[in-house]
């Protein structure tokens, strides 16, 4: 018979995708690193392709996107200066999550609010 599991065990062997939510959760990210794996790879460009996304949400989510390796900002020389952005090579291990994420989400959709969600 199998034991059931301490809340602390559950705890720990859910911490991966607790990370993995915590990395690419809310409004914005996923949205953010599409745009760059589309080839946008300036802050303007990123901007202008996700409507109604703040300066300020939007260098914010960066941030957090290099710290966690999913991005790499380049500042270029020049006048004037621009930052480049691209996808790493840890970022596009991901690609295959968020298709699964798209899939469950259209299949939940179905059963929520019917054949044509």
């Amino acid at each position: 018979m199998m034991k059931k599991k301490e809340h602390k065990e559950c705890m720990s062997a859910l911490l991966p995708v607790r990370d993995t939510l915590d990395v690419i959760g809310g409004k914005w990210k996923i949205l953010i690193l599409i745009s760059i794996w589309e080839g946008n790879k300036h802050f303007r460009e990123i901007e202008r392709s996700i409507p109604k996304l703040s300066t300020k949400v939007l260098s914010k989510e960066l941030k957090d996107m290099e710290e966690n390796q999913l991005i790499t900002r380049t500042v270029l020389n020049g006048f004037p200066v621009r930052t480049e952005y691209t996808p790493t090579a840890h970022s596009k291990t991901l690609k295959k999550v968020i298709l699964e994420l798209y899939n469950w989400g259209v299949n939940h959709r179905k059963k929520i609010f019917g054949k044509n969600a």
